[in-house]
C-alpha cells in the first residue's frame, strides 16, 4: 500500500513537472524577441512564402491557450508536433539524436567517475589533505565549459567526451573527497589504522560499503551537470545530439523541438532524483 501511494505521488509530481515545462517553455518562446521573424524574409525567393507562414503563426499564437493545446495535442498523437524549422514530426528528429546524446553522457559519466574515484581515494587517505589534489579540480571548475571545449578544439586534442568528463570529474572529486575523508576519520577506522590494518582491507570492508547512498546522490548530480554542459559541448564539437538540436531550435524559435528537448531533460532529472531519493516507504513495502 505504501509503495502504491509513493508511486502515485511520484507520478503526480512528474505530471506537474511536465505541465510546468510545457507552460513555461511556451510562454518563454512565444514572448522571446524575434519569435515572429524568419531569416527567409531577407531572400526574395522565399520572402512571400515566409511571410505567409509567419502570418499563420501570428494568428495561431495570439491565443496562448491555443498554443498550449496545440503542443499538448502533438504529444497525444505521438509525434510531439511538427518542427517549425524542418517541417517534419519532432519525434523523427529526437529519436536518432537521443541515442547520440545518451552515449555521450554515459561515456562521460563512466570516465569521470573512474577519474574522480581513483584520485579521491588517494587524496582522502592521507593524513592531511594536499592542495596538489584540490588545485586541479578547482581550476577545472573555474573554466567555463565552452572555453574548455574551444581550447581542446583549437589544440586539436581531446573531444566532447573528455571535456564533459573533466567537468564532471572535478565536481565529483570535490564530493567524493569530502565523503571519503569523513569516512576515514571515523574513530573505529582511526583505531584500525593505528593497529596496522592494511588500507586495502579497510577500504573494501568499511569505506566502500558505507557510501552507497552518497554515490546515488552523486549520480543525480552527475546527470544534472552533464545536461547543463550538453549544449555548449555538442555545438562546439558539432555533435548531432539533443544539445545541438536544441541550439538550432532556439535560434529559429522552433517551439515544438525546444519543448520536446526540455521535457526529455526534465524527465531525466526527475527520474535521476527518484532513483537517488529511494523513499523509505518504498524499501519497507
Amino acid at each position: 500500500m505504501k509503495a502504491a501511494v509513493a508511486v502515485v505521488k511520484w507520478l503526480s509530481r512528474t505530471l506537474a513537472i511536465v505541465l510546468l515545462v510545457i507552460i513555461g517553455s511556451t510562454i518563454l518562446v512565444r514572448f522571446a524577441p524575434g519569435y515572429l521573424s524568419d531569416a527567409r524574409e531577407m531572400d526574395s525567393r522565399y520572402a512571400d512564402a515566409a511571410r505567409a507562414e509567419l502570418s499563420t503563426e501570428a494568428a495561431r499564437s495570439n491565443s496562448l491557450l491555443a498554443m498550449l493545446f496545440s503542443e499538448i495535442g502533438g504529444w497525444t498523437r505521438g509525434d510531439a508536433g511538427v518542427s517549425r524549422q524542418y517541417g517534419v514530426p519532432v519525434a523523427e528528429l529526437i529519436m536518432p539524436r537521443l541515442a547520440v546524446t545518451g552515449g555521450l553522457i554515459l561515456r562521460a559519466i563512466v570516465l569521470s567517475w573512474t577519474l574522480a574515484l581513483c584520485v579521491s581515494l588517494i587524496s582522502s587517505a592521507g593524513r592531511n589533505p594536499s592542495l596538489v589534489w584540490q588545485t586541479p579540480a578547482t581550476l577545472l571548475l573555474a573554466v567555463p565549459t565552452a572555453a574548455m571545449a574551444t581550447i581542446c578544439l583549437l589544440a586539436d586534442n581531446g573531444g566532447p567526451v573528455l571535456v564533459m568528463a573533466l567537468l564532471l570529474a572535478a565536481r565529483d572529486f570535490k564530493f567524493l573527497h569530502r565523503t571519503l575523508r569523513k569516512a576515514w576519520l571515523d574513530p573505529h577506522l582511526l583505531q584500525a589504522r593505528a593497529q596496522g590494518v592494511r588500507t586495502r582491507r579497510l577500504l573494501v570492508a568499511h569505506i566502500l560499503p558505507a557510501i552507497p547512498s552518497q554515490l546515488s546522490a552523486l549520480a543525480t548530480l552527475s546527470i544534472v551537470t552533464a545536461l547543463s554542459a550538453l549544449v555548449p559541448v555538442e555545438v562546439i564539437f558539432n555533435v548531432p545530439g539533443l544539445g545541438h538540436l536544441a541550439w538550432n531550435a532556439a535560434m529559429n524559435r522552433d517551439l515544438p523541438v525546444l519543448l520536446a528537448v526540455t521535457m526529455i531533460m526534465a524527465l531525466a532529472v526527475t527520474l535521476a532524483g527518484m532513483a537517488s531519493d529511494r523513499p523509505a516507504e518504498w524499501k519497507n513495502a
